[in-house]
């Protein structure tokens, strides 16, 4: 059974922990913050594309993500580089990360620091 994990993080993003602790999902995350999306100046989990990960048993974590479009010339490149951020974390073993388009991503995801930031607050 997976139990909930409270960590800092963008609008209707979640993060189970099967197994480990909230260090493992904050040195995930912390793996996450360095990916940036390649049109925006901003980290993909500040930005909201991250809508679900899971860390499972055995070192295997599990990722849903967005693009802020479907369309993006570079999805494989931000999977791939997702895939080795969190690779590189202590204890992970596998990355499975899976491109997700619904709910569709929107400004709203994004953290409050990075709205303000970009100047959309």
């Amino acid at each position: 059974m997976n139990s909930m994990q409270a960590v800092t993080a963008p609008p209707a993003m979640s993060t189970t922990m099967a197994t480990g602790s909230q260090d493992a999902a904050e040195s995930i995350i912390a793996a996450l913050r360095t990916v940036y999306d390649p049109e925006i100046p901003v980290n993909i989990y500040d930005l909201g594309l991250v809508y679900r990960v899971a860390h499972q048993g055995g070192g295997a974590v599990e990722i849903d993500m967005t693009l802020t479009a479907p369309g993006c010339p570079v999805a494989s490149e931000i999977v791939r580089m997702v895939e080795d951020a969190v690779q590189a974390v202590g204890g992970v073993h596998t990355v499975k990360v899976r491109l997700v388009f619904e709910p569709p991503w929107d400004k709203s995801r994004m953290s409050e620091d990075v709205a303000l930031e970009l100047g959309l607050l």
